[in-house]
């Protein structure tokens, strides 16, 4: 069922791929206006209410974008999951003591969805052992608790031993050849928002040493250590897809559980960028967007000039001397306008792809053996990556 899926999702994704595989930043209102005059006129004809409404409900934003884009329904209706069944665990009074309300959320559904196997589990990428807390404490079973980061292991080993629970936290790196040991055959083993490479590693690694069962929710698919993305199933390995860290960043622009803080800080980063970009490109004679570092979040306090001269200097650009800055703060402001219509385009596709990128994933380890399970664990605005793959060897 899977590859049959991931082999129509593959197919509508090709054949779509102007639509979405495209930087925002760098593309021309007016070039784009001439090849899709039509649909740049909706896009600008759009006010807030409606954007905010589209952004929201991506079956409207689907049925809306057929006139330009076919597939957009079968895309929208092939990347729907349905909500895996719940069963409510109750948790001992003070379980959720130093975790943050929404994660308490996500670890109760992530629970709630897994299966009662009576195995020991492997949490993987473990933190402070937040979800290794919930299982220890609600299946009665031990929990391995594998983290990298020393100080990590020492705070959920205190509070485990605080609470009583039968969890051991062991140091070491998830990518190392020596994490495998610590997979066993009769094992349960849990990721929940296991970045990039380090969810995979784990499926890999489970499917390698036979393990009786995992059970990962993905995050962060750009986080790998290649250049683009390497298939990890047949069917993905023959896709004519090729994706850059770029396009992989594309299921995670979502902004269901931002702010209004969020939003302000993010509408001034990207017009500060923006309006840097076009001032550059008037100074250089260059008609090419100039990426700039990553920058701490202070500096756009200190306002458009100042983030100005710090990206040229980054970039090692002379600015002339009377640049009228409140100019092309008010172009990057223009200029945001137009990204934000464009990326409710791609917005289309974020969970198509998503879907692809999971179902490579589910796909391989059916190829490892494995009966699969893929649905979701909770609603999104507990988490966006509401996503649990879960697999489990029958023999």
């Amino acid at each position: 069922m899977h590859a049959s899926r991931f082999s129509q999702l593959d197919r509508l994704l090709t054949d779509t791929r102007e639509w979405w595989q495209f930087m925002p930043f760098s593309t021309s209102q007016s070039e784009w206006e001439q090849r899709h005059p039509a649909l740049t006129q909706w896009l600008l004809g759009l006010d807030e209410p409606q954007l905010a409404l589209f952004r929201q409900d991506a079956g409207l934003l689907a049925g809306a974008l057929s006139r330009w884009i076919p597939q957009a329904v079968a895309m929208h209706q092939l990347a729907t999951l349905e909500a895996l069944p719940q069963v409510e665990r109750a948790t001992p009074r003070g379980l959720d003591a130093g975790i943050p309300g929404r994660k308490w959320q996500q670890l109760q559904a992530f629970n709630g969805v897994l299966p009662a196997l009576s195995l020991p589990w492997l949490e993987w990428c473990a933190g402070k052992g937040f979800l290794g807390r919930v299982l220890a404490a609600t299946h009665n079973t031990p929990v391995t608790s594998l983290e990298w980061q020393q100080a990590l292991c020492d705070s959920g080993d205190a509070a485990a031993r605080k609470l009583g629970l039968p969890m051991t936290f062991v140091h070491g790196d998830a990518f190392s050849p020596q994490s495998s040991k610590y997979i066993l055959s009769q094992q349960h083993a849990v990721a929940l928002h296991a970045c990039g490479d380090l969810h995979v590693s784990l499926l890999q690694r489970v499917a390698e040493r036979r393990g009786q069962a995992v059970s990962v929710s993905p995050c962060c698919y750009h986080l790998i250590r290649a250049r683009a993305y390497q298939p990890m199933s047949t069917p993905a390995k023959q896709s004519a897809l090729t994706l850059s860290k770029h396009d992989l960043r594309l299921p995670l622009q979502e902004t269901v559980t931002a702010g209004n803080r969020v939003r302000n800080l993010r509408f001034v980063e990207v017009s500060f960028r923006l309006g840097f970009d076009s001032l550059q490109r008037s100074v250089t004679g260059q008609d090419d967007y100039l990426p700039v570092p990553n920058v701490q979040k202070a500096l756009f306090n200190d306002g458009f000039e100042a983030f100005c001269r710090w990206a040229a200097g980054q970039k090692g650009l002379v600015l002339p001397e009377n640049i009228d800055y409140a100019h092309w703060q008010r172009v990057g402001e223009q200029r945001f306008d137009w990204v934000e219509r464009l990326e409710l385009l791609r917005q289309l596709f974020r969970r198509p792809l998503e879907m692809w990128l999971v179902y490579d994933r589910a796909c391989f380890m059916e190829e490892a053996g494995y009966t699969v399970t893929v649905g979701t664990f909770c609603d999104k605005p507990t988490t966006p990556r509401n996503i649990m793959i879960h697999a489990e060897r029958q023999d």
